[in-house]
């Protein structure tokens, strides 16, 4: 039985999600691998035993020590959403401990992790998208000539978090110098993006190196004013329809486009892609490379839709790395 570290924590303001994700993959994986939840917060890492001890992890060769014991792990699942693990920093680490891991290499997850940067690099190869534009820190911010040129309402994000920390619609141009300085608390830069007006998708990818499943589409409808972190966690401020009741062309149309992204971008393991449909038409919104895995995230939805038991699915991408 291979010893598996699922990762959790991080230092970005989806701490707590992140935790309950890896709580989720390590139920679901416990019955085929020994693993270990390992936190990750800062400079501490550790693991917290049945009694509550914690054990420190050796950040020289990723080992953990339990009294008189070296544990060495096979691999890592990394669940951490946000810094350090969806944005190549842990990845690079992993790659100098030569140490197997789940999910995308660490170029590919730095680029994913920018939002500005992705949509950049997929506009080279015209994927559908909103217009948006980039605000950095310290950086003159004329509100006028942002909402004539995005027009209104618009949403501000930061450029590199999740769980929709930070994000806010803007109607009124008065109200957007304090919407960018609520996302830089968790960015240092800022995308401004027009708004799309149209109904939210996900569709879940899982690639490895001898199977891609591209997974049901989910359509999200927010009682919120859009999907924010609320909505997203609290059971009863959204319904999430699984498979999306689309017209079949424009369920294909999300499919081929979230399989053509992850391709064009490099991705590996488990991903999320989202879109706005406007018209019948996916805009690209966003991708996920290391998607939510709690009871009420989408890719558990989506794989039980598709008659995937979760243990196989998270195992698929493990045993990809020994493949």
């Amino acid at each position: 039985m291979r010893t598996i570290a699922i990762v959790a924590g991080g230092d970005s303001s989806e701490y707590e999600i992140s935790v309950k994700s890896a709580g989720e993959v390590s139920k679901a994986l416990s019955s085929r691998y020994r693993t270990y939840i390992v936190i990750i917060r800062n400079t501490n890492w550790y693991w917290e035993d049945p009694k509550g001890r914690y054990h420190s992890i050796d950040k020289n060769n990723f080992t953990l020590n339990i009294d008189d014991i070296t544990v060495r792990f096979d691999a890592v699942f990394i669940a951490i959403h946000g810094k350090p693990g969806e944005n190549g920093l842990l990845q690079g680490y992993f790659d100098m401990m030569q140490i197997p891991y789940t999910g995308c290499n660490t170029f590919c997850s730095a680029l994913t992790f920018n939002k500005h940067a992705c949509k950049l690099f997929l506009k080279e190869y015209e994927i559908p998208m909103a217009f948006n534009i980039l605000i950095r820190k310290n950086e003159a911010l004329d509100p006028d000539s942002i909402t004539k040129r995005l027009g209104l309402p618009c949403f501000v994000k930061p450029n590199d978090s999740g769980s929709s920390f930070g994000v806010s619609k803007v109607k009124k141009t008065e109200d957007l110098i304090r919407a960018v300085s609520d996302a830089f608390r968790e960015s240092d830069e800022v995308i401004i993006e027009s708004f799309m007006k149209g109904r939210e998708v996900a569709c879940g990818v899982v690639k490895t190196r001898s199977r891609k499943v591209v997974l049901p589409v989910t359509e999200i409808i927010s009682k919120n004013e859009f999907f924010d972190f609320e909505a997203k966690y609290t059971p009863g401020r959204s319904e999430e329809v699984t498979p999306a009741e689309l017209p079949e062309k424009v369920t294909d149309e999300v499919q081929r486009l979230s399989s053509e992204i992850c391709d064009l971008l490099g991705c590996k393991g488990i991903v999320r892609v989202d879109f706005i449909i406007v018209d019948n038409k996916p805009l690209f919104l966003e991708i996920n490379t290391i998607p939510g895995m709690t009871a009420e995230s989408l890719i558990p939805k989506q794989a039980a839709a598709a008659g995937i038991q979760l243990d196989e699915l998270y195992s698929m991408v493990i045993e990809d790395l020994f493949s």
